[in-house]
C-alpha cells in the first residue's frame, strides 16, 4: 500500500517578498477628504483641547459600529439623522459634483449639546466629514 503525501501549500508573495493580507472591515471609518476647515460658520480654530479630545473619543466609539448599526441607532445622545437642507442655513456642502457624490447628507452629535455636531455623508463604510459645527450654526434658532 502506498503512503499518501500531503500537498504542501505555498503562500504566494509579491515581488517585494511581503505577504499580502486582506483585512475585513470592522466598522465605520472616518475621512477628512472633504473637510472644509476654512468655512466661515464651521471653523474650529478657537476650540480648546477638550473639544478635540471629545471629537476623537466620539469617532473612536462610532468606528466600532457598522453603517447599518449607525443608520438604525436612535440614541438621543448620538442624534444621527439626515440633514434636510430646507431647514438649515445652507443649500448643501458646496462640494464639486456634490449631486453625484452625496446621496444623503447626515449629522450626528459630538456630545449632548456642549460640543455641537458633525456634518457629512456616507459612502459604504466611510463617513466623510465635511463640517465640524461646534456652535450649532447649521440649524438657525427658531423663534
Amino acid at each position: 500500500m502506498s503512503k499518501k503525501i500531503k500537498k504542501t501549500e505555498v503562500l504566494k508573495k509579491n515581488s517585494s517578498g511581503i505577504q499580502s493580507t486582506k483585512l475585513k472591515q470592522q466598522g465605520i471609518s472616518f475621512s477628512f477628504k472633504y473637510y472644509q476647515d476654512r468655512h466661515e460658520k464651521f471653523s474650529c480654530n478657537h476650540k480648546l483641547v477638550n473639544y478635540w479630545l471629545t471629537l476623537i473619543d466620539r469617532l473612536k466609539a462610532l468606528s466600532a459600529l457598522s453603517t447599518q448599526e449607525l443608520l438604525v441607532n436612535r440614541s438621543s445622545s448620538l442624534r444621527f439623522h439626515p440633514i434636510k437642507w430646507e431647514d438649515t442655513s445652507e443649500n448643501g456642502f458646496g462640494l464639486k459634483d456634490e449631486e453625484q457624490l452625496v446621496d444623503t447628507p447626515y449629522q450626528f452629535s459630538l456630545s449632548s449639546n456642549e460640543h455641537g455636531r458633525i456634518h457629512g455623508f456616507l459612502i459604504n463604510e466611510v463617513f466623510y466629514i465635511v463640517w465640524l459645527d461646534p456652535d450649532h450654526q447649521l440649524y438657525p434658532k427658531k423663534g
